[in-house]
């Protein structure tokens, strides 16, 4: 079998089932082995942008790699927005990027790039395959790599004379390191910060926050010693609803941050780091914890995190407590004119069993958690790393992943416009995605920020951060990509197209000028 063949057997027989891609002539050849290895499904994208976005809602939602298939240097280079979301969520991924023949690159064709330079920043494992006979074992490699703690992207660069060579072999991955422990000094300490008394915070990483059963472990923890859980602002996932420890997430805005978390003498963390605010304010420190409190890291992310939870619980004979659960609570559904307000509760009164929320509006969106904490179980997925664009990709990874879960994204009318080549592959695999879109036609964001600075900013700075002039018209985007699309002027109006939307078994658009 040729390289190619031998990549993607290796790739199905490690688990590694789906590609998200936007092939070129370099990949051709891996194109062409997905009618001969039929359990491999590709998944065709506009950008690769898309692709980097889709392979991470996939992996947050399975808990395995995804592989996305990147033409060369500036399809990578497409991609690196969305993989620096990627990498910040600590999710495992399988990139494969073609390269010129080893022959050839020294021609310096049009497409030559310094590849690995471009991959190096992301990725956690990195190498180019000199030839068709390692690339098997290459990949089985790239993928023990991706899932290894913390997880992470592995990239695997393929000259194109690796893939058409006949000399490839299936390889078996290598197995999986367990994490190790937690010390049984910082449990130790953990337990003495815990009945000192002190007002303390436990702040949870990635992927503590997605499964019942460490929420729980946590829920008693907090529930014998008074603690209390957080979760990062870019949490990767979190499982909420009625019947689950909250976990609150750590605010954006700083102020806020500060006002949150300035009653606590101490943070233990556990998989997660310091909270710091995502940019410098003058005046305003990085570190959002109180000055003078005490920090232990119970647990790197590279450790058994959750194991180190289950520890501490154990030190603490926390198992007989009975953990603060969320109550049943839904929002009324509301009517009259369209406020913030009254999308949140639409959205709580309406949110069903085991739905996927993706949220990347930030602005338009804020009162969302708030309105759903109390409703049926979901899961919460966000923008990990800041770079925009993330939310309509995430979803569609999200909705290939889980087709049986309905997903809601929430977004943004700005970051959508980033990847909004999205819509057409929902379209194309006919993906259960409700998309609202927050038409705000600005950079809201950016609007408070400059206000923040204080004083009175021109039309000109402010002109710079409107996306007006020409109004988006998402109906007619949306529409040209496949997907049907609402234009909603009322709550009653939204509330019916949300309904219609999280019923459906396809995806739709809802517009919502603000």
């Amino acid at each position: 079998m040729n390289g190619a063949e031998s990549l993607v057997r290796t790739l199905v027989g490690a688990g590694v089932d789906t590609c998200f891609m936007n092939p070129g002539t370099s990949e051709i050849h891996f194109v062409d082995t997905l009618d001969r290895v039929r359990e491999m499904r590709g998944v065709p994208v506009l950008f690769e942008g898309v692709a980097s976005g889709a392979a991470d809602g996939y992996a947050r939602m399975t808990g395995k790699p995804a592989c996305a298939l990147f033409h060369l240097g500036p399809g990578l280079a497409n991609a690196l927005a969305n993989l620096h979301n990627a990498c910040r969520a600590r999710v495992p991924l399988v990139n494969i990027v073609g390269d010129h023949a080893t022959y050839h690159r020294r021609y310096d064709a049009p497409l030559t790039a310094d590849i690995e330079a471009l991959a190096r920043q992301y990725s956690k494992w990195l190498r180019t395959s000199p030839s068709s006979a390692v690339v098997g074992k290459d990949c089985a490699e790239a993928v023990a790599a991706a899932r290894t703690a913390p997880a992470g992207i592995a990239t695997l660069i393929l000259p194109s004379d690796t893939a058409w060579g006949d000399d490839g072999k299936v390889v078996a991955v290598p197995e999986i390191p367990k994490p190790p422990a937690a010390s049984a000094k910082d449990i130790e300490h953990a337990v003495a910060m815990l009945k000192s008394g002190a007002r303390t915070a436990i702040l949870l990483g990635p992927p503590l926050t997605q499964d019942e059963g460490t929420l729980l472990v946590a829920g008693r923890i907090a529930a014998a010693t008074g603690a209390r859980l957080f979760a990062p602002f870019n949490v990767t996932r979190v499982l909420r609803g009625a019947g689950l420890p909250p976990v609150e997430r750590v605010a954006y805005v700083v102020d806020q941050a500060l006002a949150q978390l300035r009653e606590f003498q101490q943070f233990i963390l556990v998989g997660a780091a310091v909270p710091v605010s995502f940019f410098a304010w003058q005046g305003k420190p990085s570190v959002l914890v109180p000055d003078g409190a005490q920090i232990h890291t119970l647990a790197k992310p590279e450790q058994d995190c959750a194991g180190a939870l289950a520890a501490l619980e154990d030190a603490l004979k926390a198992k007989g407590a009975v953990p603060h659960l969320q109550e049943a609570a839904r929002s009324t559904l509301p009517a009259g004119p369209i406020t913030i307000e009254g999308l949140a509760s639409a959205v709580g009164a309406l949110l069903p069993e085991g739905a996927i929320v993706v949220d990347e509006s930030i602005t338009s969106g804020r009162g969302m958690m708030a309105a759903t904490k109390g409703g049926p179980r979901h899961d919460w997925l966000v923008n990990t790393g800041g770079s925009i664009g993330i939310g309509m990709p995430l979803a569609v990874g999200a909705a290939v992943a889980c087709p049986d879960r309905p997903v809601l994204c929430l977004q943004a009318d700005g970051s959508g416009m980033y990847t909004l080549q999205a819509l057409w592959t929902a379209a194309r695999e006919n993906l259960r995605i409700t998309i609202v879109v927050f038409a705000n036609r600005a950079y809201q964001i950016l609007k408070g920020e400059i206000a923040a600075l204080g004083g009175n900013p021109g039309p000109r700075a402010l002109d710079m951060l409107e996306i007006g002039r020409p109004d988006l018209d998402w109906l007619a985007l949306a529409k040209g990509m496949g997907v049907s699309a609402r234009r909603v002027t009322t709550l009653e109006e939204f509330v019916s197209a949300l309904r219609d939307g999280l019923e459906s078994t396809g995806p739709n658009l809802i517009e919502v000028p603000l």
